[in-house]
């Protein structure tokens, strides 16, 4: 199994649950891509003006690029997500999510991890990499906070690039890490900057995760 893989998944979008309405139907929200533009992913050239510095949350260091995001590391987490048992008339699944962010939040890659019964981690295929190849983990990333996760919020969301195919057969527990953010600029149209904790995911996850 590889440590940590990369899919690119486009118009990738979360669907938040509109306040106090529990049953209603997930609320209407723009679709921006799933990743940064070109110009914002790629590496700088030799010639290019260094990536800009962004003031990086307590207990994280690096640039703040997506390329480059602030790395934390350990147990430290910019959200939780925690699977309520539910899922949507599609069949995918609902998540409780809390921000322990201090700034809002619209980008996330998410690794979200299946265990069986007996708690055993059940590795996954990735049907968009159409192989046998199997990982630790699902992938799924993009502007999957959709509306914007604002600082300490609590709401539900069902994520587009978790759906229902996505989770294996056996699995009795779906469990999820963010394991990387975007923070977005005031009218929640682009990040402005990222932070990352790629020890949020290690291969051989236990369940409920790093302590």
């Amino acid at each position: 199994m590889s440590k940590l893989f990369w899919v690119t998944i486009a118009m990738v979008v979360g669907c938040k649950e509109p306040p106090a309405a529990v049953d209603a139907a997930a609320a209407a929200s723009a679709t921006p891509s799933a990743e940064p533009s070109a110009s914002v992913a790629a590496a700088p050239s030799a010639s290019a003006a260094p990536e800009e510095h962004h003031d990086c949350p307590a207990g994280s260091t690096g640039v703040g690029s997506f390329s480059h995001p602030c790395e934390a590391k350990g147990n430290a987490r910019m959200v939780t997500l925690a699977w309520n048992g539910k899922s949507d008339d599609k069949g995918s699944p609902w998540f409780n999510v809390t921000s322990k962010s201090s700034k809002t939040l619209l980008y996330g890659r998410l690794a979200v991890f299946f265990y069986d019964k007996s708690g055993k981690l059940i590795d996954v295929k990735e049907t968009v990499e159409g192989s046998d190849k199997t990982h630790p983990y699902h992938n799924c990333a993009g502007n999957v906070f959709a509306g914007g996760l604002n600082p300490s919020e609590k709401a539900k969301y069902t994520f587009s690039c978790m759906k229902k195919s996505d989770v294996p057969d056996g699995a009795t527990t779906i469990e999820a890490e963010a394991i990387m953010v975007g923070f977005p600029d005031a009218a929640l149209k682009k990040n402005e900057f990222y932070w990352k904790n790629a020890d949020l995911a290690p291969d051989t996850r236990p369940k409920g995760g790093i302590k």
